[in-house]
């Protein structure tokens, strides 16, 4: 009976090659990283806008570059996340000067941002090097004459290329 019982033990088992069809699970994978390419922004550029700034919309999706943020209401300048202006308690004598076109407290803030820049490039060769770029966001119900003089500051202080940052529409 032994005899029998070691005969018929390997006949139930036989060995056969495991064939699994993964097509349909490389093509989900691959729908999956389409929208996670299209998704990704590798801008890097995080800005903290004001709640009393009302950004105008945009059908054009730009990638900003790194520059100094400058954040504009009808009453406010912040460089940074840190307030420069405020117009309701500035000596409106002493906020403007170039015959009222140049921005004072704005101007002498992106100076020191400058020379700082400058400074760490001479000390470090792999410190960001100084571009020139103000990311401006400015309400959309601000006056143009005002937006002119922002941009106449910026311009004198050296950072003399303009990046409007807006809201998408979607």
């Amino acid at each position: 009976m032994a005899r029998r019982a070691s005969r018929f033990r390997g006949r139930g088992k036989k060995t056969q090659v495991f064939d699994i069809d993964i097509t349909s699970l490389l093509d989900i994978l691959t729908i999956l990283l389409v929208f996670l390419l299209q998704s990704y922004n590798s801008s890097g550029v995080i800005i903290n806008v004001p709640k009393d700034i009302e950004l105008p919309r945009s059908a054009s999706e730009s990638l900003n570059n790194f520059g100094v943020n400058i954040q504009v209401s009808k009453s406010q300048i912040w460089v940074d996340d840190a307030e420069v202006v405020n117009a309701e308690t500035a000596d409106k004598t002493q906020l403007y000067d170039e015959g009222g076109r140049r921005i004072v407290p704005l101007y002498n803030e992106l100076v020191k941002i400058k020379e700082t820049i400058k400074q760490s490039e001479k000390l470090s060769p792999d410190a960001k090097k100084f571009s020139g770029v103000a990311n401006l966001v400015v309400d959309k119900s601000l006056k143009y004459n005002y937006l002119k003089r922002v941009m106449y500051t910026c311009a004198a202080a050296g950072f003399k290329e303009f990046k409007f940052v807006v809201l998408t529409n979607e």
